[in-house]
């Protein structure tokens, strides 16, 4: 059975039947808990709980911490962005961990951010230091990984795709809402990972839904396989897995991007954003975002998030 841990300013807590139940621990940090299944057990039989509803909830995946993400990671991502999925390499961009907020915190917009757009992913939460040129297999993956989040890329597009690069666009402050819990998983559970459905409503209208089944390309057994022959992992490491179709950016019909192609840089991304600029699907003020993942039986449940978008 899976363990739900949620995290407040004040302490460290496990979801039950009959409420929250607090961790006896005053580590702030995720990897240190993490450290200390002892706590999180004594505390998941424990009958001295709260309600759930009345705390505030803060993202379980503490920062600082590395946040890693896969790109174009969903079949049906990749075609609306008129890409072919067989040519597709498995590659990785980087977030700053300061982007990291609260499941029900505001996704704020700077100012000069035009097309501010989603993606619902699923974490991973690394639980043990993997050195570089660690031998992972499917066998060996729940050793490595903790368990899973709810996660939203959310994005700059206006910034992102002439840099054509990613740091920026999807490192502001809360451009990566995490939680509403951190859901630990023993072996048998992570193996229905491909049973997970991503889902995804602006205002109550669906965006995103998808199973991994049939749609993620890259796997996390292949991801962390990846990852790890150049890059080390921490516990407490978040490694988002790609979203599925459903974006407000999709691509441009083909004989627009291949005019496009033939203009000068300044001239095509103007009139590309001339055209995103009319489409209603990025997000505005005050819209609610609200983003879950779970199995359709929901024996595997990470959780719903929720956030209001807010514009400075």
């Amino acid at each position: 059975m899976t363990v739900s841990v949620l995290r407040t300013a004040e302490a460290w807590w496990v979801k039950t039947p009959a409420g929250a139940a607090q961790i006896g621990t005053a580590t702030p940090t995720t990897a240190a808990l993490l450290a200390d299944r002892a706590a999180i057990e004594a505390a998941a039989s424990s009958s001295d709980t709260v309600a759930v509803g009345s705390l505030k909830l803060l993202s379980p995946v503490t920062r600082p911490c590395r946040v890693v993400a896969q790109m174009t990671n969903f079949e049906s991502h990749v075609k609306d962005a008129g890409m072919d999925p067989t040519s597709i390499p498995l590659t990785f961009f980087r977030k700053a961990s300061a982007s990291i907020s609260g499941p029900f915190d505001d996704i704020v917009k700077p100012a000069h951010v035009k097309l501010l757009d989603y993606e619902v992913e699923i974490g991973l939460v690394i639980g043990r230091t993997i050195p570089v040129g660690t031998t992972i297999s499917d066998a060996s993956l729940a050793d490595f990984i903790a368990g899973l989040v709810v996660t939203n890329d959310v994005s700059a597009r206006d910034i992102q795709l002439p840099q054509t690069q990613f740091y920026e666009a999807k490192s502001y402050p809360t451009f990566t809402p995490v939680g509403p819990q951190l859901v630990l998983l023993n072996a048998n559970e992570l193996s229905r990972f491909g049973e997970l459905r991503l889902r995804l409503t602006v205002n109550g209208e669906e965006r995103q839904n998808a199973l991994v089944e049939g749609d993620m390309l890259h796997r996390p057994v292949q991801a962390l396989q990846a990852l790890t022959q150049f890059q080390e992992l921490a516990p407490g490491d978040l490694v988002l897995t790609g979203t599925p179709v459903g974006t407000a950016l999709s691509a441009p019909p083909r004989p627009v991007a291949a005019i496009s192609n033939l203009l000068p840089p300044a001239v095509k991304w103007k009139a590309f954003f001339k055209r995103q600029a009319g489409n209603p699907k990025y997000l505005r003020h005050g819209d609610i975002v609200e983003a879950s993942v779970s199995t359709d039986d929901g024996a595997i449940d990470l959780g719903t998030q929720r956030n209001v978008v807010r514009y400075t």
